[in-house]
């Protein structure tokens, strides 16, 4: 196991604008702040991974194909805001599949720590929803709920998250001071 730290962070409504099953390159926003997080993060040390669940490929909505355009775009954008990704992993099946890597299944995470390395317990995974806490939370990671996306309303509904913040500048900047 290597000694760096990763964090795993959501997508939609994470980092970038929450769109309807989000397939075309020109849908993708970065939220404000996004860029200047991951680049906190990385000047902090950290991996960075890219975690989500995209059913719009089980569904039919959108292939493979699709969603390989919208992340060449996220890695452009990212980019041009000096940002490295380490890797984004995607769960492609619906909600009444019986898959592992759903969230808040553990699959994707598993899949991250056999590319990289690293311990999952000493993780941060951050989200806008409960299957992202509750994906950091069954491998024993650090969970930081942001209130982008649809995470006001899962605050709303009670979270199990370590931390609520307002977004993804706010977790980086409190994960950064310790």
């Amino acid at each position: 196991m290597t000694r760096r730290r990763f964090v795993l962070i959501d997508r939609d409504g994470t980092i970038n604008v929450d769109k309807h099953y989000l397939s075309q390159p020109e849908q993708l926003e970065l939220l404000p702040g996004a860029g200047e997080a991951l680049r906190l993060l990385m000047a902090a040390g950290f991996g960075i991974c890219v975690v989500t669940n995209q059913s719009g490929i089980g569904r039919g909505y959108f292939g493979l194909a699709e969603l390989e355009r919208v992340h060449a775009r996220l890695h452009a954008l990212l980019g041009a805001e000096g940002v490295t990704i380490d890797g984004i992993y995607l769960c492609p099946h619906g909600p009444d599949d019986d898959c592992a890597c759903r969230k808040p299944l553990p699959g994707m995470i598993e899949q991250a720590v056999a590319e990289h390395g690293f311990d999952p317990a000493s993780a941060i995974v951050i989200g806008d929803k409960e299957a992202d806490v509750g994906l950091g939370r069954g491998v024993g990671a650090t969970t930081f709920l942001v209130r982008t996306g649809y995470g006001r309303a899962a605050e709303a509904k009670g979270t199990q998250a370590d931390h609520v913040v307002d977004d993804l500048l706010a977790a980086a900047r409190l994960i950064v001071a310790g």
